[in-house]
């Protein structure tokens, strides 16, 4: 197995499709593979590793839809209450009906949307990167934006009315907002204590020390011509509030320990984070007969490049499931999903294998970038 995977990584340094490249999977007996390949930085010779350290963007949001399932079953969060209940702020928010000019134009929603909403993805609420609305919203307004580090993004406007569509979008940051007054503590605190301790998360963190910042790869854009240099794009590093669909730093071997809770019904080495019954949950439909968008065009190509997920995708607690078997690779009923600087997981409990690989590069889903995940997903399912 460890060879032919290992060749995959190689050859995409080699050839430049990605600057380093970690992946890493595991069965419910434990881990299975671990591969990588690439500097950790382009004026840096050490080679990257399953301790290094990465900017997990959107894989945050699982963690934080696991610590809303957590209050929810502890009876502390009503997923068919109002947001507002939870975040009073967001009562004000409407629904962005177009432009008179330069200046947005609004109505009022046809109901409020709930925790759930925010859940499913559901509510209407957006990305700047995959709604072209929104992003003239964002420059019109001046709205700095999710990673200023400040609340001024959760004041974004919706695009439809709650529950009518499935929109990917900014939900799970007024979830983890939910979560934490639900839970009576920051966010953050919520998390190490209900996930990353009793799992030994100890490298994922919203707050990066010294010693795991000398961990940490730089995210990577190419220049004029081809080549793969460093950038300066980073989180805020105090955010206020803590944001839930963002913000985390982690390595691959310590998110596959949540991976590996998720394969085995939400538990680890006896550390139980979630029922069985609820992660059976978090790997079923909840969003009936709305689908998840076939195809999504870029309305940023500096941050994301066109998303093709292909028909037959549903949307669980936090995860994207396909349908159907995909042919040599994960099996139907599998969940998943990724970040924006191009880490991405996934859950296959009907064969027992979870598995993740992680760079760290802009724009997200670049083809050349992703056809490294399905080569790495593809030889791995061919050992099995």
């Amino acid at each position: 197995m460890k060879q032919a995977i290992d060749d995959v990584l190689d050859r995409a340094v080699d050839r430049g499709a990605v600057p380093n490249v970690v992946a890493v999977a595991a069965d419910r007996s434990g881990v299975i593979y671990r591969g990588a390949a690439g500097a950790i930085a382009p004026d840096d010779d050490r080679t990257v590793d399953a301790n290094t350290e990465y900017r997990i963007m959107s894989m945050t949001k699982m963690i934080v839809t696991a610590a809303a399932l957590q209050q929810r079953d502890a009876g502390r969060l009503d997923f068919d209450a109002p947001v507002a209940d939870y975040y009073p702020p967001f009562s004000g928010t409407q629904v962005l009906t177009g432009f008179d000019g330069d200046e947005p134009t609004y109505r009022t929603p046809a109901s409020p949307a709930t925790v759930r909403h925010l859940v499913t993805h559901t509510s209407g609420l957006g990305y700047w990167f995959w709604n072209e609305d929104l992003a003239r919203w964002q420059e019109a307004t001046g709205n700095p934006g999710v990673l200023a580090g400040t609340a001024d993004f959760l004041e974004a406007p919706t695009t439809f009315d709650p529950g009518s569509d499935y929109q990917y979008g900014i939900n799970t940051d007024l979830l983890g907002r939910c979560v934490a007054a639900a839970a009576g503590v920051e966010l953050d605190e919520v998390l190490s204590a209900a996930i990353f301790e009793p799992l030994g998360m100890s490298d994922t963190t919203y707050h990066i020390s010294d010693e795991q910042r000398s961990r940490l790869t730089p995210v990577h854009a190419k220049d004029e011509t081809g080549s793969w240099i460093a950038t300066d794009v980073d989180y805020a590093q105090r955010p206020q509030p803590i944001p839930g669909g963002h913000g985390l730093y982690s390595t691959a071997d310590d998110y596959l320990k949540f991976q590996r809770a998720l394969l085995d019904g939400g538990e680890l080495d006896g550390a139980r984070i979630l029922s069985s019954d609820t992660v059976d949950e978090a790997f079923s439909n909840q969003i009936g007969e709305i689908d998840f968008p076939a195809a999504i065009p870029t309305a940023d190509p500096a941050s994301s490049a066109d998303f093709d997920a292909g028909p037959g995708h549903k949307w669980g607690w936090g995860l994207l499931l396909n349908s159907d078997d995909i042919p040599g690779r994960r099996r139907a009923g599998s969940g998943a999903w990724a970040g924006l600087c191009n880490t991405h997981f996934w859950v296959d409990r009907s064969t027992g294998v979870t598995g993740a690989i992680y760079t760290q590069t802009l724009p997200f889903v670049a083809p050349e970038v992703y056809q490294v995940y399905l080569d790495f997903e593809t030889a791995l399912y061919s050992t099995l």
